[in-house]
């Protein structure tokens, strides 16, 4: 466990405030380029999805709706009408 390949991180973005989360997600990034670990984040701030992910799999009601780069995910409808909002609306 010193030394893990593969971290886990739940929502670690839900109540920290932005300065603070920036400043972990350079930490991850940093052990990702010098450590070669890997991370697995359970997120739903997309906008930090979109910028940090590799790779992102999207989950509507337990179904896996997308998968892929974010550039990718970006542009599926599914992803747009469960968590991006629905183009047209004004919200």
């Amino acid at each position: 466990m010193a030394e893990p390949r593969l971290v886990l991180l739940d929502e670690r973005m839900a109540g920290v405030n932005r300065a603070l989360g920036a400043t972990l997600l350079d930490e991850v990034e940093r052990l990702r380029r010098e450590e070669g670990m890997t991370f697995l984040f359970i997120e739903h701030d997309m906008d930090i999805v979109m910028q940090r992910a590799d790779r992102v799999v999207v989950m509507a009601e337990g179904q896996i709706v997308a998968e892929g780069p974010p550039e990718y995910i970006r542009r599926d409808q599914r992803v747009i009408d469960a968590y991006l909002g629905r183009r047209g609306n004004a919200a």
